[in-house]
């Protein structure tokens, strides 16, 4: 790290600076936090959300994609967004689009933090279900869980992307669970990878419900508003270490936390346990013998 750290000037760089410094990621995905509106609206038909997911091409395209996977067309193609949401239904068309919307931005190797594609968007998901799968439980709002954890390392896209242009041989070191790749990202940047993410999200447009939590997910009481919510994604971070077998997944969760959010350490063991199946059936039942892998269906 000493050597990399000797080509910055530690400490000099804002979330706000790295993100405004990349130009290529894929374009904003702005069809979410609307989609979560339109669910949350009583009122919506299919036909506002069909309008909606059309409006992002290559969104559009991956739900039509994934809508004609095994697990979802019981041996029947459909050709229009109409038909894919009709065949998703209503309360899994938001869980579809998000997998799309992962499908843009988290399927790319992460060079400076040393993680295969596969390796990011893995545990993002297994994040996402964690955290949607504890909401259900603790009563809060499924979806916005679901979202936090599906992007909440969506800033180590940015840096990674960031790093590449101007600094490739730097490279990050990871202490594991809790605090991942904190330390590093602190000494040589002067912040972190969620702050960076957060200010990214923000420059997308999602609301302080999101990116407050994905800021203030390794440290969930620093949030100013929020800090259920960031409690409940630093709950399933935890959860997403066990599920994917990373380092210092054996550290037990953290008792202040759980008491927060009223959970427990039986029913968080519990929801591991549901996720790795969840996991389990997505790479088997969305794959075929001579069809393109879930990630590699989704990387296409």
């Amino acid at each position: 790290m000493s050597a990399a750290i000797s080509t910055l000037d530690k400490g000099r760089f804002t979330p706000g600076q790295i993100v405004r410094e990349v130009k290529d990621l894929p374009s904003a995905p702005k069809i979410l936090p609307r989609l979560k509106r339109l669910l949350h609206d009583g009122d919506s038909s299919m036909d506002e959300i069909v309008m909606l997911i059309r409006l992002d091409t290559a969104i559009a395209a991956r739900v039509l994609q994934v809508s004609n996977s095994p697990y979802y067309n019981q041996g029947l193609r459909c050709h229009t967004i109409d038909e894919a949401v009709n065949r998703v239904g209503y309360n899994h068309i938001y869980e579809l689009v998000s997998y799309a919307v992962a499908s843009q931005v988290l399927v790319r190797p992460l060079e400076v933090y040393s993680m295969e594609a596969d390796e990011i968007w893995q545990q993002s998901v297994a994040c996402a279900l964690a955290a949607e799968l504890i909401a259900s439980i603790t009563g809060d709002d499924e979806n916005v869980a679901y979202t936090v954890g599906l992007l909440h390392r969506i800033g180590m896209v940015v840096v990674n992307e960031w790093a590449l242009r101007g600094h490739p041989q730097l490279r990050f070191i990871g202490e594991g669970f809790p605090g991942e790749f904190i330390r590093s990202e602190r000494v040589i940047l002067g912040c972190t990878q969620a702050d960076v993410g957060a200010e990214l999200l923000r420059s997308w447009d999602f609301s302080p419900d999101t990116t407050i939590p994905v800021q203030c997910q390794y440290e969930p009481r620093s949030a100013s508003i929020g800090t259920r919510m960031a409690s409940l994604l630093c709950a399933a971070r935890w959860v997403r270490a066990v599920v994917c077998d990373e380092p210092g997944h054996s550290m037990p969760p953290n008792a202040a936390l759980l008491a927060r959010l009223r959970l427990s350490p039986a029913q968080l063991t519990a929801v591991a346990g549901d996720v790795r199946a969840q996991l389990q059936t997505i790479s088997t039942s969305l794959v075929e013998a001579q069809s393109p892998s879930f990630r590699e269906l989704f990387a296409s």
